[in-house]
């Protein structure tokens, strides 16, 4: 399994987030998380940061993510599957949530977990390439929204 550094795709990436605990890759349209080894991934500790900070650069408000975010879990962690009840709570939304499953049992595992407590379903991917390119193939079919000032 390859990191988006490890990819063509790296050309595409508008702007890289490294955290401690994660890199996070903005794209146009969709983000890319790789959540770094044996991290125990709460909402409270990492994910605020990554909402605000991808927020800040596409100049959007935090409650209104207008992004499809894919998951390529390159490594073993763990995530607070619950806190997914907290992210729907505080007005967060997503335009889709897609996993890249990795070959670690804890990949599939989590997104067992996770998926009772979205709101919608995961996409489920064996490679980041199928997984990036559903997500354009869904960008490019939606309708544009225009902002009336």
């Amino acid at each position: 399994m390859k990191s988006v550094k490890e990819t063509g795709l790296y050309s595409e990436v508008l702007k890289e987030l490294n955290y401690t605990f994660a890199d996070v890759f903005i794209f146009a349209g969709f983000v890319i998380s790789e959540i770094k080894e044996n991290v125990n991934f709460t909402l409270e500790n990492h994910g605020k940061v990554i909402i605000e900070d991808i927020a800040n650069y596409l100049n959007t408000g935090t409650n209104g993510m207008d992004i499809i975010y894919i998951s390529n879990r390159v490594h073993p962690y763990t995530i607070i599957a619950t806190d997914w009840l907290k992210f729907y709570r505080n007005r967060y939304s997503l335009k889709g949530y897609y996993v890249v499953l990795g070959a670690h049992k804890s990949s599939m595992i989590n997104t067992v977990f996770e998926n009772m407590f979205l709101n919608s379903k995961i996409k489920k991917f064996i490679s980041l390439q199928d997984a990036v390119g559903n997500a354009k193939e869904e960008l490019a079919d939606m309708p544009l929204s225009v902002s009336s000032n």
